[in-house]
Protein backbone atom coordinates (compact mmCIF):
# COMPACT_ATOMS: atom_id res chain seq x y z
CA UNK A 1 0.00 0.00 0.00
CA UNK A 2 1.20 3.45 -0.69
CA UNK A 3 -0.11 5.22 2.50
CA UNK A 4 -1.85 7.70 0.17
CA UNK A 5 -5.61 7.42 0.33
CA UNK A 6 -6.28 9.57 -2.38
CA UNK A 7 -4.73 6.75 -4.83
CA UNK A 8 -7.30 4.45 -3.45
CA UNK A 9 -10.57 2.85 -5.72
CA UNK A 10 -13.51 1.55 -4.21
CA UNK A 11 -14.67 -1.20 -6.19
CA UNK A 12 -18.58 -2.29 -6.02
CA UNK A 13 -20.21 -5.60 -7.31
CA UNK A 14 -23.85 -4.89 -6.57
CA UNK A 15 -26.10 -7.67 -6.81
CA UNK A 16 -29.78 -7.96 -6.38
CA UNK A 17 -29.53 -9.02 -2.77
CA UNK A 18 -25.64 -8.02 -2.14
CA UNK A 19 -22.95 -5.98 -2.37
CA UNK A 20 -19.62 -7.11 -2.64
CA UNK A 21 -16.74 -4.32 -2.29
CA UNK A 22 -13.27 -3.98 -1.90
CA UNK A 23 -10.71 -0.46 -1.32
CA UNK A 24 -7.61 -0.84 -2.57
CA UNK A 25 -4.39 0.59 -4.50
CA UNK A 26 -4.49 0.22 -8.06
CA UNK A 27 -0.66 0.24 -8.66
CA UNK A 28 0.39 -2.49 -6.39
CA UNK A 29 -3.20 -4.40 -5.93
CA UNK A 30 -2.91 -4.06 -2.50
CA UNK A 31 -6.32 -4.50 -0.83
CA UNK A 32 -7.04 -1.72 2.03
CA UNK A 33 -10.13 -3.74 3.22
CA UNK A 34 -13.19 -5.97 1.63
CA UNK A 35 -16.47 -7.01 2.10
CA UNK A 36 -19.54 -8.51 1.67
CA UNK A 37 -23.26 -7.12 2.22
CA UNK A 38 -25.81 -10.03 2.16
CA UNK A 39 -29.41 -10.40 2.37
CA UNK A 40 -30.89 -6.84 1.21
CA UNK A 41 -34.01 -6.78 1.66
CA UNK A 42 -34.49 -9.30 4.18
CA UNK A 43 -34.90 -8.90 8.14
CA UNK A 44 -31.80 -11.21 8.44
CA UNK A 45 -29.22 -8.89 6.32
CA UNK A 46 -25.28 -9.64 7.28
CA UNK A 47 -22.58 -7.45 6.72
CA UNK A 48 -18.76 -9.06 6.95
CA UNK A 49 -16.25 -6.03 7.03
CA UNK A 50 -12.06 -6.99 7.35
CA UNK A 51 -9.47 -4.47 6.98
CA UNK A 52 -6.23 -6.07 7.84
CA UNK A 53 -6.48 -8.97 10.20
CA UNK A 54 -9.48 -7.03 12.07
CA UNK A 55 -12.74 -8.56 11.08
CA UNK A 56 -16.17 -6.44 11.84
CA UNK A 57 -19.81 -7.82 11.48
CA UNK A 58 -22.74 -6.61 11.60
CA UNK A 59 -26.40 -8.17 11.46
CA UNK A 60 -29.98 -7.43 11.04
CA UNK A 61 -32.62 -5.48 8.63
CA UNK A 62 -30.84 -4.05 5.60
CA UNK A 63 -33.23 -2.21 3.68
CA UNK A 64 -31.66 -1.54 0.61
CA UNK A 65 -28.48 -0.96 -1.24
CA UNK A 66 -27.94 2.82 0.14
CA UNK A 67 -28.74 1.37 3.75
CA UNK A 68 -26.41 -1.38 3.25
CA UNK A 69 -23.54 0.86 1.85
CA UNK A 70 -24.53 3.63 4.81
CA UNK A 71 -23.42 0.82 7.32
CA UNK A 72 -20.62 -0.10 5.53
CA UNK A 73 -19.30 3.55 5.29
CA UNK A 74 -19.53 3.65 9.01
CA UNK A 75 -17.67 0.15 8.88
CA UNK A 76 -14.95 2.03 7.33
CA UNK A 77 -14.81 5.01 9.11
CA UNK A 78 -14.81 2.79 12.79
CA UNK A 79 -11.71 1.06 11.06
CA UNK A 80 -9.73 3.60 9.86
CA UNK A 81 -10.93 4.63 6.45
CA UNK A 82 -13.60 7.46 6.16
CA UNK A 83 -14.62 7.60 2.90
CA UNK A 84 -16.31 10.84 2.30
CA UNK A 85 -13.23 12.33 3.77
CA UNK A 86 -10.08 10.54 1.91
CA UNK A 87 -10.25 12.13 -1.06
CA UNK A 88 -11.13 8.73 -2.91
CA UNK A 89 -9.84 8.46 -6.61
CA UNK A 90 -13.14 6.61 -7.93
CA UNK A 91 -15.34 4.30 -7.03
CA UNK A 92 -15.40 1.29 -10.12
CA UNK A 93 -18.59 -0.36 -10.62
CA UNK A 94 -19.10 -3.51 -12.40
CA UNK A 95 -21.76 -3.75 -14.85
CA UNK A 96 -22.77 -6.84 -16.37
CA UNK A 97 -24.46 -5.55 -20.03
CA UNK A 98 -23.29 -2.84 -21.82
CA UNK A 99 -24.52 -3.32 -25.45
CA UNK A 100 -23.53 -1.79 -28.27
CA UNK A 101 -23.18 1.48 -26.59
CA UNK A 102 -20.70 0.66 -23.73
CA UNK A 103 -17.30 -0.83 -24.32
CA UNK A 104 -14.66 1.12 -22.61
CA UNK A 105 -14.81 2.36 -18.84
CA UNK A 106 -17.06 5.27 -18.51
CA UNK A 107 -17.59 8.02 -16.09
CA UNK A 108 -21.49 7.86 -14.50
CA UNK A 109 -23.44 10.68 -15.54
CA UNK A 110 -27.29 11.00 -15.58
CA UNK A 111 -27.03 10.52 -19.56
CA UNK A 112 -24.96 7.14 -19.28
CA UNK A 113 -27.36 5.97 -16.19
CA UNK A 114 -30.35 6.27 -18.14
CA UNK A 115 -28.94 4.78 -21.10
CA UNK A 116 -27.92 1.38 -18.31
CA UNK A 117 -31.59 1.20 -17.96
CA UNK A 118 -32.95 1.46 -21.06
CA UNK A 119 -29.68 -1.27 -21.63
CA UNK A 120 -31.38 -3.54 -19.09
CA UNK A 121 -33.74 -5.00 -21.11
CA UNK A 122 -31.00 -7.26 -22.45
CA UNK A 123 -29.67 -8.36 -18.77
CA UNK A 124 -32.41 -7.84 -16.20
CA UNK A 125 -31.18 -9.80 -13.36
CA UNK A 126 -27.57 -7.84 -13.13
CA UNK A 127 -27.77 -4.35 -15.04
CA UNK A 128 -30.96 -3.17 -12.40
CA UNK A 129 -28.68 -4.22 -9.61
CA UNK A 130 -25.64 -2.71 -10.79
CA UNK A 131 -27.17 0.60 -11.40
CA UNK A 132 -28.95 0.53 -7.83
CA UNK A 133 -25.57 0.19 -6.62
CA UNK A 134 -24.32 3.03 -8.26
CA UNK A 135 -27.09 5.31 -7.60
CA UNK A 136 -26.79 4.80 -4.37
CA UNK A 137 -22.94 5.45 -4.43
CA UNK A 138 -23.78 8.74 -6.35
CA UNK A 139 -25.86 9.92 -3.49
CA UNK A 140 -23.50 8.76 -0.46
CA UNK A 141 -20.31 10.43 -2.33
CA UNK A 142 -21.18 12.90 -4.64
CA UNK A 143 -18.01 14.07 -5.42
CA UNK A 144 -16.09 11.53 -6.08
CA UNK A 145 -15.93 9.89 -9.75
CA UNK A 146 -18.39 6.79 -10.25
CA UNK A 147 -16.91 4.76 -13.20
CA UNK A 148 -18.78 1.51 -14.63
CA UNK A 149 -17.15 -0.94 -16.03
CA UNK A 150 -18.79 -3.53 -18.55
CA UNK A 151 -18.55 -7.43 -18.48
CA UNK A 152 -18.94 -7.30 -21.84
CA UNK A 153 -16.00 -4.96 -22.81
CA UNK A 154 -13.35 -7.28 -23.42
CA UNK A 155 -15.64 -9.25 -26.37
CA UNK A 156 -17.16 -6.25 -28.19
CA UNK A 157 -14.50 -6.73 -30.88
CA UNK A 158 -15.42 -10.12 -31.95
CA UNK A 159 -15.22 -11.31 -35.25
CA UNK A 160 -18.52 -10.75 -37.07
CA UNK A 161 -18.58 -14.74 -37.63
CA UNK A 162 -18.19 -15.44 -33.85
CA UNK A 163 -21.04 -12.66 -32.79
CA UNK A 164 -23.19 -12.68 -35.43
CA UNK A 165 -26.61 -14.89 -35.13
CA UNK A 166 -27.99 -16.72 -37.98
CA UNK A 167 -31.70 -14.98 -37.87
CA UNK A 168 -33.36 -12.26 -40.05
CA UNK A 169 -30.77 -10.01 -40.04
CA UNK A 170 -33.32 -6.82 -39.54
CA UNK A 171 -35.00 -8.23 -36.56
CA UNK A 172 -31.14 -8.74 -35.15
CA UNK A 173 -29.99 -4.78 -35.95
CA UNK A 174 -33.79 -3.44 -34.78
CA UNK A 175 -32.98 -5.19 -31.05
CA UNK A 176 -29.13 -5.50 -30.66
CA UNK A 177 -29.27 -9.27 -31.06
CA UNK A 178 -25.26 -10.43 -31.48
CA UNK A 179 -23.34 -12.25 -29.07
CA UNK A 180 -21.90 -9.60 -26.81
CA UNK A 181 -20.06 -12.37 -24.26
CA UNK A 182 -19.62 -12.09 -20.19
CA UNK A 183 -17.18 -12.08 -17.67
CA UNK A 184 -15.09 -9.98 -19.69
CA UNK A 185 -13.48 -8.44 -17.02
CA UNK A 186 -12.17 -11.86 -15.34
CA UNK A 187 -10.92 -12.94 -19.09
CA UNK A 188 -9.07 -9.82 -19.96
CA UNK A 189 -7.35 -9.58 -16.65
CA UNK A 190 -6.20 -13.69 -16.66
CA UNK A 191 -5.37 -14.14 -20.16
CA UNK A 192 -2.31 -10.97 -19.21
CA UNK A 193 -1.86 -13.20 -16.61
CA UNK A 194 -1.25 -16.07 -18.69
CA UNK A 195 1.23 -14.00 -20.76
CA UNK A 196 3.31 -12.96 -17.61
CA UNK A 197 3.41 -16.22 -16.17
CA UNK A 198 4.77 -18.07 -19.39
CA UNK A 199 6.96 -14.53 -19.83
CA UNK A 200 6.07 -14.29 -23.30
CA UNK A 201 4.02 -10.73 -25.16
CA UNK A 202 0.45 -11.34 -25.05
CA UNK A 203 0.63 -10.28 -28.69
CA UNK A 204 2.64 -14.31 -28.67
CA UNK A 205 0.14 -16.46 -26.78
CA UNK A 206 -3.03 -18.02 -28.31
CA UNK A 207 -5.36 -19.12 -25.15
CA UNK A 208 -8.22 -20.78 -23.99
CA UNK A 209 -9.68 -19.58 -20.66
CA UNK A 210 -12.01 -21.10 -18.31
CA UNK A 211 -13.80 -19.51 -15.77
CA UNK A 212 -15.67 -21.56 -14.01
CA UNK A 213 -17.78 -20.70 -11.10
CA UNK A 214 -21.75 -20.57 -10.28
CA UNK A 215 -21.42 -18.91 -13.68
CA UNK A 216 -19.42 -20.08 -16.02
CA UNK A 217 -17.61 -19.04 -19.51
CA UNK A 218 -14.82 -20.00 -21.60
CA UNK A 219 -12.93 -17.60 -23.91
CA UNK A 220 -10.66 -18.57 -27.43
CA UNK A 221 -7.84 -15.53 -27.41
CA UNK A 222 -5.60 -15.29 -30.07
CA UNK A 223 -2.76 -12.40 -29.65
CA UNK A 224 -4.42 -10.95 -26.76
CA UNK A 225 -7.58 -10.24 -28.05
CA UNK A 226 -10.46 -12.91 -28.24
CA UNK A 227 -12.12 -14.57 -30.83
CA UNK A 228 -14.89 -16.27 -29.45
CA UNK A 229 -16.62 -16.99 -26.02
CA UNK A 230 -19.30 -19.24 -24.87
CA UNK A 231 -21.87 -16.40 -23.50
CA UNK A 232 -23.91 -14.25 -26.13
CA UNK A 233 -26.30 -12.08 -25.92
CA UNK A 234 -27.39 -12.99 -22.17
CA UNK A 235 -25.62 -14.76 -19.53
CA UNK A 236 -27.38 -17.95 -20.46
CA UNK A 237 -25.56 -19.32 -23.31
CA UNK A 238 -22.94 -21.68 -23.55
CA UNK A 239 -21.24 -24.10 -20.40
CA UNK A 240 -23.25 -25.60 -18.07
CA UNK A 241 -23.72 -23.54 -14.74
CA UNK A 242 -25.09 -23.76 -11.16
CA UNK A 243 -28.36 -23.12 -12.18
CA UNK A 244 -28.20 -22.00 -15.61
CA UNK A 245 -28.36 -25.04 -18.17
CA UNK A 246 -26.17 -23.25 -21.06
CA UNK A 247 -26.50 -24.41 -24.50
CA UNK A 248 -30.27 -25.47 -25.05
CA UNK A 249 -32.24 -26.07 -28.48
CA UNK A 250 -34.83 -23.07 -28.45
CA UNK A 251 -37.58 -25.73 -29.80
CA UNK A 252 -37.63 -26.86 -26.10
CA UNK A 253 -38.63 -23.74 -24.73
CA UNK A 254 -41.44 -23.39 -27.44
CA UNK A 255 -42.68 -26.69 -26.63
CA UNK A 256 -42.99 -26.29 -22.73
CA UNK A 257 -44.92 -22.74 -23.37
CA UNK A 258 -47.08 -24.62 -25.78
CA UNK A 259 -47.61 -28.43 -23.68
CA UNK A 260 -46.36 -26.85 -20.65
CA UNK A 261 -48.01 -23.30 -20.17
CA UNK A 262 -45.23 -22.02 -19.34
CA UNK A 263 -45.28 -17.92 -19.68
CA UNK A 264 -42.40 -15.52 -20.63
CA UNK A 265 -41.49 -15.87 -16.61
CA UNK A 266 -42.19 -19.63 -16.18
CA UNK A 267 -39.56 -19.86 -18.85
CA UNK A 268 -37.02 -16.69 -17.01
CA UNK A 269 -37.37 -18.89 -13.89
CA UNK A 270 -36.74 -22.19 -15.72
CA UNK A 271 -33.49 -20.66 -17.30
CA UNK A 272 -31.79 -18.37 -15.19
CA UNK A 273 -32.92 -20.45 -11.60
CA UNK A 274 -33.73 -23.92 -12.05
CA UNK A 275 -31.77 -25.36 -14.47
CA UNK A 276 -27.97 -26.48 -14.81
CA UNK A 277 -26.05 -28.36 -11.84
CA UNK A 278 -29.30 -27.31 -9.40
CA UNK A 279 -31.82 -28.38 -12.47
CA UNK A 280 -29.98 -31.82 -12.19
CA UNK A 281 -28.72 -32.64 -8.67
CA UNK A 282 -31.10 -30.24 -6.45
CA UNK A 283 -27.91 -28.59 -5.72
CA UNK A 284 -25.96 -25.73 -7.19
CA UNK A 285 -22.89 -25.43 -5.06
CA UNK A 286 -20.44 -27.66 -6.34
CA UNK A 287 -19.51 -28.67 -2.74
CA UNK A 288 -22.14 -30.32 -2.15
CA UNK A 289 -22.34 -31.77 -5.27
CA UNK A 290 -19.12 -33.80 -4.79
CA UNK A 291 -20.46 -34.69 -1.41
CA UNK A 292 -23.78 -36.03 -3.27
CA UNK A 293 -21.48 -37.67 -5.77
CA UNK A 294 -19.37 -39.36 -3.19
CA UNK A 295 -22.95 -40.66 -1.52
CA UNK A 296 -24.02 -42.59 -4.45
CA UNK A 297 -26.25 -39.96 -6.10
CA UNK A 298 -27.24 -40.98 -9.56
CA UNK A 299 -28.52 -37.05 -10.35
CA UNK A 300 -25.27 -35.31 -8.98
CA UNK A 301 -23.44 -37.64 -11.28
CA UNK A 302 -24.92 -36.89 -14.48
CA UNK A 303 -24.88 -33.45 -13.49
CA UNK A 304 -21.28 -33.65 -13.22
CA UNK A 305 -20.77 -35.60 -16.32
CA UNK A 306 -22.97 -33.09 -18.27
CA UNK A 307 -20.79 -30.16 -17.02
CA UNK A 308 -17.52 -31.89 -17.74
CA UNK A 309 -19.23 -32.90 -21.43
CA UNK A 310 -19.99 -29.44 -22.11
CA UNK A 311 -16.61 -28.17 -21.40
CA UNK A 312 -14.84 -30.71 -23.64
CA UNK A 313 -17.10 -30.00 -26.18
CA UNK A 314 -16.03 -26.06 -26.35
CA UNK A 315 -12.24 -26.95 -25.39
CA UNK A 316 -12.35 -28.85 -28.72
CA UNK A 317 -14.15 -26.26 -30.32
CA UNK A 318 -11.58 -23.41 -29.56
CA UNK A 319 -8.59 -26.15 -30.05
CA UNK A 320 -9.80 -26.05 -33.90
CA UNK A 321 -10.53 -22.41 -34.13
CA UNK A 322 -7.38 -21.31 -32.07
CA UNK A 323 -5.49 -23.85 -34.75
CA UNK A 324 -2.50 -24.04 -32.24
CA UNK A 325 -2.45 -23.26 -28.42
CA UNK A 326 -0.36 -22.16 -26.27
CA UNK A 327 -1.77 -22.32 -22.87
CA UNK A 328 -4.89 -23.79 -21.54
CA UNK A 329 -6.09 -21.38 -18.04
CA UNK A 330 -8.42 -22.57 -15.37
CA UNK A 331 -10.38 -19.44 -13.20
CA UNK A 332 -12.49 -18.87 -10.55
CA UNK A 333 -14.15 -20.56 -7.98
CA UNK A 334 -14.49 -23.52 -9.43
CA UNK A 335 -11.68 -23.51 -11.66
CA UNK A 336 -9.58 -22.64 -9.36
CA UNK A 337 -10.07 -25.08 -6.62
CA UNK A 338 -11.63 -28.46 -8.32
CA UNK A 339 -8.48 -30.28 -9.43
CA UNK A 340 -11.02 -33.20 -10.41
CA UNK A 341 -12.91 -30.87 -12.82
CA UNK A 342 -9.79 -29.98 -14.09
CA UNK A 343 -8.21 -33.26 -14.53
CA UNK A 344 -11.86 -34.70 -16.44
CA UNK A 345 -11.89 -31.34 -18.74
CA UNK A 346 -8.29 -32.52 -20.19
CA UNK A 347 -8.21 -36.46 -19.97
CA UNK A 348 -6.99 -38.28 -22.52
CA UNK A 349 -5.66 -35.34 -24.78
CA UNK A 350 -2.01 -36.40 -24.34
CA UNK A 351 -2.08 -36.76 -27.98
CA UNK A 352 -3.21 -32.85 -28.63
CA UNK A 353 -0.18 -31.96 -26.29
CA UNK A 354 -2.33 -31.62 -23.52
CA UNK A 355 -1.22 -33.29 -19.97
CA UNK A 356 -1.63 -32.42 -16.41
CA UNK A 357 0.68 -33.30 -13.62
CA UNK A 358 -1.69 -35.07 -10.94
CA UNK A 359 0.88 -33.66 -8.01
CA UNK A 360 0.94 -30.27 -8.92
CA UNK A 361 -2.69 -30.48 -10.20
CA UNK A 362 -3.33 -31.71 -6.73
CA UNK A 363 -1.25 -28.89 -4.73
CA UNK A 364 -2.73 -26.76 -2.15
CA UNK A 365 -1.26 -23.71 -3.49
CA UNK A 366 -3.37 -20.61 -4.16
CA UNK A 367 -1.03 -18.63 -6.49
CA UNK A 368 -1.03 -18.54 -10.41
CA UNK A 369 0.64 -21.84 -11.40
CA UNK A 370 1.76 -24.58 -13.99
CA UNK A 371 -0.31 -27.27 -13.67
CA UNK A 372 1.10 -29.13 -16.51
CA UNK A 373 4.86 -30.87 -17.07
CA UNK A 374 7.06 -28.90 -18.12
CA UNK A 375 8.09 -30.26 -21.28
CA UNK A 376 4.06 -30.41 -22.14
CA UNK A 377 3.52 -28.86 -25.28
CA UNK A 378 0.74 -27.28 -24.10
CA UNK A 379 1.11 -25.29 -20.49
CA UNK A 380 -2.20 -25.55 -18.47
CA UNK A 381 -2.28 -23.13 -15.61
CA UNK A 382 -4.18 -22.49 -12.29
CA UNK A 383 -4.69 -17.76 -12.59
CA UNK A 384 -6.87 -17.01 -9.69
CA UNK A 385 -8.88 -14.25 -10.90
CA UNK A 386 -9.13 -10.72 -9.64
CA UNK A 387 -11.52 -8.55 -11.36
CA UNK A 388 -11.66 -6.01 -8.47
CA UNK A 389 -7.92 -4.76 -9.26
CA UNK A 390 -8.83 -5.01 -12.86
CA UNK A 391 -12.35 -2.65 -12.59
CA UNK A 392 -9.85 -0.43 -10.27
CA UNK A 393 -7.48 -0.33 -12.35
CA UNK A 394 -9.73 0.31 -15.47
CA UNK A 395 -10.80 3.14 -13.17
CA UNK A 396 -7.39 5.06 -12.39
CA UNK A 397 -5.98 4.48 -15.96
CA UNK A 398 -9.69 6.15 -17.66
CA UNK A 399 -9.10 9.34 -15.05
CA UNK A 400 -5.79 9.51 -15.80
Amino acid sequence: MSGRTNELVLVLNSGSSSIKYQLLDPDSGAVAASGLVERIGEENGAIEHQTGDRVVEHEGPIADHKAGLQLVFEMFADTGYDLAGIGLRAVGHRVVHGGEVFYRPTVVTDEVLTALTELSVLAPLHNPANITGIESARELLPGVPQVAVFDTAFFHGLPAAAKTYAIDAEVAAAHGIRRYGFHGTSHEYVSGQVAALLERDPGEVDQIVFHLGNGASASAVRGGRPIDTTMGLTPLEGLVMGTRGGDIDPGILLHLMRSAGLDVDGVDRLLNRNSGIKGLSGVNDFRELQRLIDAGDAGAQLAYDVYIHRLRRYLGAYLVELGRVDAITFTAGVGENSPKVRADALAGLERFGIRIDPVRNNAKDRAARRISPDDAEVAVLVVPTNEELAIARAADQLLS
